[in-house]
């Protein structure tokens, strides 16, 4: 099901256990926290983010918490203000394996019914009394507020209410929202898709587990596809395929060379995913003439 819907993301924060580093910006596979954030709500009609303005990826809306520095209810304050659409999707900066898969699974368990299939229970509470909650979060073993997808009018109502009892929302703690609001409890799609990054030793982490086996390789090509701001569904194995021919029936430099004509050949005719494969197709036939020649000939003398 699609779902429209604004996101919020809370990029600020002092992040201490990181010595005062700029968490959002540091890198994990050669981008951003940010920027892999952002990819996993590239499709929200609108992008909030709280926080001091760093370049992205794509283009967003920037605002700060009052005061900067203000803390969680601060910043989705200042990000709510920004929004218009009945459902925000709010994410802390700093979670470099979320993707869209468990984005959709949050919206789903926003805006569905009670009984919503792929949920794994609910908080207490009965809703608006419509069978209906005032949004999803993420629970893999401890509840994240900030993985999480809301009626944009409840945060609303609870962030009124709050300010009004403690004079401000400035360095309150979240629980202090989701304790007043009936969530859905939502598994993500993959356990390490709410792994965020709060210490040294978890950016380390995040950077060993990206360069795993079987995981690298499709890591590097979305990194370099985002570098180049290329939205294309690439045929690895295809493309493999092809630079091994290249390699081993011609010459193994002409591996890289040969995949660099492909892509020319490709973005010549069009650019799309049909192009590549065409393209890709004919060099691969090419290479295989090529290293049939290689292959000993009948013997003229009948040998």
């Amino acid at each position: 099901m699609t779902h429209a819907y604004d996101a919020v993301v809370v990029a600020g924060g002092s992040a201490r256990r990181l010595g005062g580093a700029d968490k959002p910006a540091l890198t994990v596979g050669g981008r951003s926290l940010l920027d892999r954030v952002l990819d996993a709500c590239a499709d929200a009609a609108r992008t909030v983010v709280v926080g001091p303005r760093r370049p992205t990826s794509r283009p967003v809306d920037w605002v700060r918490e009052q005061p900067p520095g203000g803390g969680p209810l601060a910043a989705l304050d200042a990000g709510l203000r920004r929004t218009d659409h009945e459902t925000v999707l709010v994410l802390s900066a700093d979670l470099p394996f979320l993707t869209s898969a468990t984005v959709r699974t949050l919206l789903d368990g926003a805006t569905g019914a009670t009984g919503t299939t792929g949920l794994d229970g609910d908080s207490e509470g009965d809703g608006d009394g419509n069978g209906e909650r005032d949004g999803a979060i993420v629970d893999d073993g401890r509840d994240q507020p900030l993985l999480g997808a809301y009626r944009a009018e409840s945060l609303r109502r609870e962030l009124a209410l709050i300010a009004a009892e403690h004079g401000s929302l400035a360095h309150l703690p979240l629980r202090l929202l989701t304790a007043e609001l009936s969530l859905r409890r939502v598994a993500p799609v993959a356990p390490h898709e709410a792994l965020d990054c709060d210490t040294w030793e978890d950016l380390a982490a995040a950077r060993s587990r990206i360069r795993e086996h079987g995981r690298v390789l499709n890591e590097w090509m979305t990194a370099v596809k985002a570098e180049l701001g290329i939205d294309l569904d690439v045929d690895t194995a295809l493309l493999l395929d092809l630079a091994r021919d290249a390699a081993h029936g011609v010459t193994r430099p002409a591996a890289p060379l040969t995949t660099f004509l492909v892509g020319y050949a490709a973005a010549r005719a069009g650019g799309s995913a049909e192009d590549v494969a065409a393209a890709a197709r004919k060099a691969a036939e090419l290479a295989r003439r090529w290293a049939e020649e290689e292959k000993p000939g009948p013997d003229p003398e009948g040998r």
